[in-house]
């Protein structure tokens, strides 16, 4: 008897600045990142105002166009498999989602990399950044330092426990 066993190999995320086309299928993973993730660390209700998205995909056209920002999207095989969001003005990592079939792939340590680059290459030399609890192990291993815990407010005036981390470039 022969087994064969399959192995999938996922393409390496290739990192590109995000358009304003890329807008919903932003919106859809950040959506479906939160509903995933979230429940590892809050309850369902907090999960469901984070997830909830009042302004739709508008928020992520406006921050193609706005010179402050680096939207940018990580591919693997030509989909979008995750996202990340840099304030150049405020040295903050604004956002790091990736889609729930892509965890695990590099894709998010991709994305952190690349805004880290562009925001050395702006001669920024430290970055803050509000990880949910979720992804406190993530930047850890990305060398951010927590700062302290804080209250994000969300959707419909719920909060979700947050840490303020920080990282020297």
């Amino acid at each position: 008897m022969v087994t064969i066993i399959a192995v999938v190999s996922v393409g390496m995320p290739s990192i590109r600045p995000a358009t304003e086309a890329d807008a919903e299928s932003i919106l859809d993973l950040h959506v479906a990142s939160i509903r995933a993730f979230g429940p590892e660390r809050y309850r369902d209700e907090q999960v469901e105002a984070w997830a909830t998205k009042p302004l739709g995909s508008a928020p992520y056209r406006e921050s193609v166009r706005n010179e402050f920002e680096h939207l940018v999207v990580a591919e693997v095989d030509d989909e979008i498999a995750g996202f990340g969001r840099l304030d150049y003005g405020n040295a903050v990592v604004d956002a790091v989602y990736v889609h729930p079939d892509f965890v695990r792939d590099g894709v998010g340590s991709a994305l952190l990399s690349h805004l880290e680059t562009e925001a050395a290459a702006k001669n920024i030399e430290s970055l803050s950044l509000r990880a949910s609890l979720n992804a406190v192990p993530f930047y850890e291993q990305a060398g951010y330092e927590r700062v302290e815990t804080v209250a994000h407010e969300t959707t419909g005036g719920v909060e979700l426990a947050s840490v303020e981390m920080t990282k020297t470039l």
